[in-house]
C-alpha cells in the first residue's frame, strides 16, 4: 500500500481526535467562564456569638438584623435539618416595676436583674427616714452585679446573660398579683426567666439556660450587697451573713468566712442545701424549694467581692457577700424578701424562723422575747411592755431578795468579828499560805451563824443574764426595730440619743445601792459598790446600747428603791431588831 493510500485510511481517526480534543477544550472554557457558579456560603450571625460569647446583647441583635437570608439549598431528605437559629432581644433598655402593699420592686430588662426591691412598712434609719430599700445601687453599679442576675459555669456567657437586652412580656407598672418574664437568645445561648409575685413576701421564680439546645446550670444570684446602708452602729457589713440549711441545721458564715471571688472555682456548686440567702440583722433575701420542704435539694456558690467606701473622709476596702443558688437541670424556687418576723417566718416551708438568731443566750433570749410578744398583744406599746415585763421579773425575784437581804443582815451582825480576823491577817500577802487560815476563820463564822456569803448576791446575780438576754432580744428582733416608747425615745432598739434614760437608770441604782446594807468590811470593797452604778451607765454612754434595755434597767432601778424601802421598814437596821428579824 502506498504512502497515500495511507494517509487517506487513517484522515477518519485523526479528525475523530481532533474533534474529541476541541470538545473537551470547549466543555472546560465553557464551564470555566460561563457555566453556572456554586451558591455562596453567607455567614450566619450567631457564628458571631460563639467567636465571642461576651457581645453584648444590643450588639448581638445589631448584628443578627444586617445578616441577609441565607440562600444555601436544602439537603437531602434522609439528612435531619438542624433547627433554624431563633434570636431573640430588644434595643433598648426599660424598667418594669411589680408593687403590691408589702413591696416595690423594679426590674431592668437589661439582663432581667433587680434595680430596687423596697420594702414599704419598712423605713431606713437616714435622716429623714425613707422607704427602706434592700438593693445597694451604688455598689450594683459599680460591680455591675444586681439582684436575681444568672451566675453560670463561663464566665464570657455569664456576662452575656446579664448585659442582654431581654424581651420582657409587660412594660410599665404591675399589681400584684402579677406574671413577668424575661427572654433573650443569640441563635446559641437561650435564657428564660419568669417571677410570679403574689401579695405576701414569697416569689415564685424559674429559670432555664441552654446552649445549643442542651441544658447549662444556671444559679439565681444576690449579688451588689444586701441590707440597711444607713445603719450606723455598728457599719452595716458586720451584721452581714451568707446563711444556709443543711439538715436542717442554720449556718451563719459573716464575710470573714467567705472567700474571695477569685478563690471560688467555677462549676464549684455545693449541693445538699435546704434553703440558701442572705440576711443582716433584720431583713433576709432566701432562695427556697419551689414544692414545700424539699430537703437537700439545692445547690449554692458564695463569695465576696471588693469595693470602696468612705469612713471618716478616707477610702477604707470593704467586702460585699454574694451568693447563688441552683437546682439542676432547671432552677425553679421561691425567693422570700422581706423582714425577719419570727411569726411569719415560722409558717414558712420549710420554716425560716431560725433566722431570728439569740445565739448562745437564745435559753434567756427566747423567753424573754416570747413573754413581750404576749404581753404586746394587750399592750400596744412596745416600751410599756417592757416596764410590765420589768414588774412581772421582779415581783417573781422578790422573794429571793428578801431572803438575801436577811442574809445581809446576817453579815453584818458579824462583820466587826470578820473584820478582826482579816486584820490579824492583813499583813501577810495575797500567795502566803497562811492567808488560807484567815479564810478558814471567816468561813467558820459564816458556818457558824448560818450564813451563805454569796446569799446576798443571788438576785443581782439573776439579773445579769437576764439583762443581757434582753440586750440580745432587743437587738436582733424586727417588732423592736424603730418601735417607739414615749417623747424623745422613738426606737427601742437604738440608743437614746440624749442619753436620758442612762442618767436616770444610773441614778436610780445608786439610790437603790445607797439604800441597801452593805455586806464589805473593806473600804475601797465599799467604794466600789457605790460607784458600779455609775460605771454601769458610763457604759451605755460608750456603748450604744438599746434604750429598751435603759427602760429594763431603770424600771428595775425604780422597783429596787421600792422593795429596799419596804424592807428597810420591815427590817430596821437596829441594833435591837436586827438579831430577832434575821433569825
Amino acid at each position: 500500500m502506498s504512502d497515500a493510500s495511507q494517509r487517506k485510511n487513517l484522515r477518519p481517526e485523526l479528525r475523530i481526535f481532533i474533534a474529541s480534543a476541541l470538545s473537551i477544550v470547549v466543555i472546560l472554557i465553557w464551564a470555566k467562564f460561563f457555566g453556572p457558579k456554586p451558591p455562596a456560603q453567607t455567614p450566619q450571625s450567631n457564628n458571631t456569638a460563639v467567636t465571642a460569647p461576651a457581645t453584648s446583647g444590643t450588639q448581638a441583635n445589631d448584628a443578627q438584623s444586617s445578616t441577609p437570608p441565607s440562600s444555601t439549598p436544602a439537603k437531602p431528605a434522609s439528612i435531619a435539618a438542624a433547627p433554624p437559629a431563633v434570636v431573640l432581644g430588644e434595643k433598648q433598655e426599660r424598667p418594669i416595676v411589680v408593687e403590691s402593699d408589702l413591696y416595690r420592686v423594679e426590674f431592668s430588662n437589661r439582663g432581667g436583674v433587680v434595680k430596687s426591691w423596697q420594702l414599704k412598712k419598712y423605713l431606713d434609719d437616714a435622716k429623714p427616714r425613707q422607704v427602706l430599700d434592700l438593693v445597694h445601687e451604688k455598689t450594683s453599679q459599680e460591680e455591675r452585679s444586681w439582684p436575681l442576675a444568672l451566675t453560670l459555669d463561663d464566665p464570657a456567657l455569664e456576662t452575656t446573660a446579664n448585659s442582654a437586652l431581654y424581651v420582657s412580656s409587660a412594660s410599665g407598672n404591675l399589681t400584684a398579683p402579677a406574671d413577668i418574664s424575661f427572654s433573650w437568645s443569640d441563635g446559641h445561648l437561650e435564657i428564660t426567666k419568669k417571677f410570679h409575685f403574689d401579695e405576701s413576701y414569697t416569689t415564685q421564680a424559674e429559670v432555664t439556660v441552654k446552649y445549643d439546645g442542651k441544658p447549662v446550670t444556671a444559679g439565681l444570684s444576690w449579688l451588689g450587697g444586701f441590707g440597711d446602708l444607713t445603719v450606723t452602729n455598728p457599719r452595716p457589713i458586720e451584721t452581714v451573713n451568707i446563711v444556709y440549711s443543711e439538715q436542717g441545721k442554720l449556718n451563719l458564715l459573716p464575710y470573714k468566712k467567705v472567700e474571695d471571688w477569685d478563690k471560688v472555682p467555677r462549676g464549684a456548686w455545693v449541693g445538699g442545701k435546704d434553703w440558701t440567702g442572705i440576711e443582716d440583722r433584720y431583713f433576709a433575701a432566701i432562695f427556697l424549694p419551689a414544692n414545700g420542704n424539699v430537703t437537700g435539694s439545692m445547690e449554692t456558690r458564695y463569695w465576696k467581692v471588693w469595693h470602696t467606701v468612705q469612713i471618716a473622709g478616707k477610702d477604707v476596702p470593704e467586702p460585699v457577700p454574694q451568693i447563688s443558688t441552683a437546682i439542676a437541670p432547671q432552677t425553679s424556687l421561691r425567693l422570700f424578701v422581706g423582714p425577719k418576723d419570727y411569726d411569719l417566718l415560722k409558717k414558712m416551708s420549710p420554716p425560716l424562723h431560725s433566722l431570728v438568731n439569740f445565739g448562745w443566750l437564745e435559753i434567756i433570749a427566747d423567753p424573754l422575747f416570747h413573754g413581750m410578744k404576749w404581753l404586746h398583744d394587750y399592750i400596744p406599746n412596745w416600751g410599756w411592755t417592757i416596764v410590765v415585763l420589768t414588774l412581772i421579773i421582779n415581783m417573781l425575784l422578790f422573794p429571793l431578795k428578801i431572803a438575801g437581804y436577811k442574809t445581809t443582815l446576817k453579815m453584818q451582825r458579824v462583820a466587826p468579828e470578820i473584820k478582826a480576823i482579816q486584820d490579824r491577817y492583813k499583813k501577810y500577802k495575797m500567795n502566803d499560805p497562811r492567808k488560807a487560815e484567815m479564810n478558814k476563820e471567816v468561813m467558820a463564822v459564816y458556818s457558824r451563824e448560818g450564813i451563805n456569803p454569796v446569799g446576798g448576791c443571788i438576785p443581782q446575780l439573776l439579773q445579769m443574764p437576764i439583762w443581757f438576754g434582753l440586750y440580745r432580744a432587743l437587738n436582733g428582733t424586727i417588732e423592736l426595730r424603730h418601735a417607739p416608747w414615749i417623747g424623745w425615745v422613738t426606737d427601742l432598739s437604738a440608743k437614746d440619743p440624749y442619753y436620758i434614760l442612762p442618767l436616770l437608770m444610773g441614778a436610780s441604782m445608786y439610790l437603790s445601792t445607797k439604800m441597801t446594807p452593805m455586806t464589805a468590811t473593806d473600804p475601797q470593797q465599799q467604794t466600789m459598790m457605790k460607784f458600779m452604778p455609775l460605771t454601769m451607765a458610763g457604759m451605755f454612754f460608750i456603748i450604744p446600747y438599746p434604750s429598751g434595755l435603759a427602760v429594763y434597767i431603770l424600771t428595775s432601778g425604780l422597783v429596787g428603791i421600792a422593795q429596799q424601802y419596804y424592807l428597810n421598814r420591815r427590817h430596821p437596821l437596829n441594833p435591837t431588831n436586827k438579831l430577832a428579824k434575821a433569825k
